[in-house]
């Protein structure tokens, strides 16, 4: 009997230990709460154009994701500016059991195919950077993109006239006409630009197709043409490659000195312009927390948890979508230091290689 009592007492120890090692287990690991299967988290980029999707983007996204939820595999996607190609690889993502799809649409209106193709598998959708519109999207990450278009505005309005130009053409290049965000920049922009005292030219606003810069700069051959060598003070460029392309057209025409640009993206070569004093201007937007942002709702989502964070409220046309606007930067020579260089999105050593060093050295990033 002795034994008996014994070998029950350790048995029901033993379960005891055993149900607080459960119990610890599932306090430390958040996924605990879920099935051991994999989750798969659909991240779904429109292009290359942009440097930023395959350096930035997607790397943060994948390791962020990976951090918060070691079950959980991005299967990623990038369409190369198609729409089509895009519609296709949702569809496959959505067939292979996505359980959220994290969207950048090549084509803001297009994507809402995709949307009431996930609803119809009750997959959320978190619209990332560019907004889809005309659909029941469940959370939208971006920038402030009218601030955006604004902020590059009066960073052209304040140098203009920082230099004692008060009035003239400001040739205006906009971004793709499928890009939603593009026509949030131009209403920024022109929110400044109409009330500036300068004349926007063409008078009727051009959009760059895929956000090529070589098309871009096609246009501003066709600007240079039309207006005359000297006949503009200012360039607004959407982002960084559309300002590459008015530059080069500039430099090829022999527009000397070249008048202020802006841009957006903080690409690299945009960052090594500024500091030669090519282009005037990006707008910095901070993709770490954007991404990181981006992969912190698509865990929640994936794990049944409430997305925190999403106060904000933007239209899509649909409805009021619960959104998360982080603020933009403008960038010019005088804080590359304090933002892109503070921040580790460039080193000193990758902005200033040897064609830049001199250029550097002035700027005081050697």
């Amino acid at each position: 009997m002795f034994t008996l009592r014994r070998g029950v007492a350790v048995a029901a120890a033993m379960l005891l230990a055993l149900t607080a090692t459960a119990c610890e287990s599932s306090d430390q690991d958040p996924d605990s709460d879920r099935s051991s299967d994999t989750a798969k988290i659909a991240l779904l980029l429109p292009e290359s154009q942009t440097t930023r999707y395959e350096q930035f983007d997607k790397p943060l996204f994948e390791a962020k994701v990976k951090a918060l939820c070691a079950r959980c595999d991005v299967v990623y996607s990038n369409a190369n500016q198609q729409t089509d190609t895009q519609q296709q690889q949702a569809e496959s993502a959505l067939n292979d059991d996505a359980e959220v799809l994290v969207l950048d649409p090549v084509d803001g209106a297009a994507a809402a195919t995709i949307v009431r193709a996930a609803k119809a598998k009750n997959v959320p959708v978190i619209s990332y950077d560019r907004l889809v519109t005309g659909a029941d999207v469940d959370f939208y990450i971006s920038f402030d993109n009218e601030k955006v278009g604004a902020l590059q505005a009066t960073s052209l309005v304040e140098k203009l006239k920082a230099d004692g130009t008060t009035s003239g053409n400001v040739v205006m290049i906009n971004g793709s006409p499928t890009d939603n965000n593009a026509r949030l920049f131009n209403k920024g922009a022109k929110s400044v630009l109409s009330t500036s005292g300068f004349r926007l030219q063409p008078a009727g606003d051009y959009f760059t197709p895929e956000w090529k810069p070589e098309n871009a700069q096609t246009f501003m051959d066709g600007q240079i043409s039309a207006l005359g060598k000297d006949g503009f003070v200012g360039v607004y460029a959407a982002n960084d490659g559309t300002a590459g392309g008015a530059i080069a057209a500039m430099k090829a025409a022999g527009v000397s000195p070249l008048p202020p640009v802006t841009g957006q993206d903080a690409e690299l070569a945009a960052i090594q312009r500024i500091i030669n004093g090519d282009q005037y201007m990006t707008v910095y937007k901070a993709i770490q927390p954007e991404a990181e942002k981006a992969a912190e709702m698509a865990v929640a989502l994936v794990l049944g948890r409430d997305v925190v964070g999403a106060d904000a409220k933007v239209n899509n046309g649909v409805k009021d979508v619960p959104s998360v606007l982080l603020p933009p930067v403008a960038v010019t020579k005088d804080n590359i230091k304090r933002t892109v260089v503070a921040d580790q999105f460039y080193t000193v050593a990758q902005i200033c290689t040897p064609d830049y060093a001199t250029a550097c050295k002035t700027a005081g990033l050697q």
